[in-house]
């Protein structure tokens, strides 16, 4: 199935004016098709049982589980001593916690959370940050109510930009989506200064060469039926920073609102522009299952 772009959702229509961006492919007459896609996807699946939380614990997998970090960012706080048990530094990799440990990062007591995933429709001026020591908005602010849990933004989304924002305090999680290697799926609508002109229309499809090497787009079109081709739709896996921005004002176009549409198969379709929802079961299976364990599934078998 493959993915389209409105300006307003991502959802099929039954309209006579269907985007170029749309235009020679098939669609799943659902309401929603990404929505579709999670559930056939998962419709069998049963995720393995988690571990058991009277057994023994690796630290690293410990800390992540806490909200800290990833697990790989865990193992470089061990090696470099933030990290203590029962008031006593480890700097072994592969300790094990046992239930009753007592397990400090830099002398605060970090215990396992309950994983948390939100998803949030950013508005246009908040930072996709945790903090800011200018005192601006961030979108921190926006999932205030969320009680009892840091959460964190996955992903980038500049301040001007808005759309689907991926928070959670699964760092494990996070650091698979955030991961270039992820190749996480993103589809944005763009409104320019002026008319993209076919000739920009056809260099973006074939790659942009930027100053930190090609921009490669999986799809760009038009949004609206040819008459004001300032509309946009893009379709693309790269997570370099302000991406977007930069193929435009490298061909001289100014883009005027950037809206995240999709990023890896969630859609803000029924949230509100600063609200926000948690993920349904289904969602968070997709991701974590099928999405940011999918460069592992496809690793060859180990020849050794």
């Amino acid at each position: 199935m493959r993915k389209r772009i409105s300006r307003t959702q991502i959802q099929p229509s039954t309209s006579p004016n269907k985007t170029n961006f749309q235009k020679n492919k098939k669609f799943v007459t659902k309401n929603d098709p990404f929505a579709y896609k999670i559930e056939q996807t998962v419709k069998d699946f049963k995720p393995p049982k988690e571990e058991d939380t009277q057994d023994e614990t690796r630290l690293n997998k410990f800390i992540s589980n806490a909200g800290v970090c990833s697990r790989r960012q865990a193992d470089e706080y061990i090696k470099a001593g933030y990290v203590k048990v029962n008031d006593v530094p480890v700097l072994e990799m592969g300790y094990k916690v046992k239930p009753r440990d007592i397990v400090k990062f830099k002398n605060k007591r970090i215990q396992n959370e309950k994983k948390v995933y939100v998803l949030l429709n950013k508005p246009k001026g908040y930072l996709t940050t945790t903090s800011d020591d200018r005192e601006r908005k961030t979108v921190m602010e926006l999932v205030s109510t969320v009680k009892d849990v840091r959460l964190y933004p996955v992903g980038r989304l500049d301040r001007n930009s808005t759309g689907v924002i991926l928070m959670t305090n699964d760092g494990e999680l996070a650091q698979k989506l955030s991961h270039p290697s992820g190749e996480v799926t993103k589809v944005y609508q763009i409104e320019l200064d002026k008319k993209l002109e076919m000739k920009d229309l056809q260099a973006i499809r074939a790659g942009v060469e930027l100053e930190d090497g090609k921009a490669i787009v999986d799809e760009v079109d038009y949004t609206l039926p040819r008459g004001d081709d300032r509309f946009v739709g893009i379709e693309l896996h790269s997570g370099k920073n302000r991406i977007v921005r930069r193929i435009f004002e490298h061909l001289g176009y100014e883009v005027e609102k950037l809206d995240r549409v999709l990023y890896a198969g969630l859609t803000k379709k029924n949230v509100t522009r600063g609200k926000w929802r948690f993920l349904t079961e289904k969602e968070i299976i997709f991701l974590k299952y099928f999405i940011a364990n999918k460069k592992e599934k496809k690793a060859p078998p180990s020849s050794v």
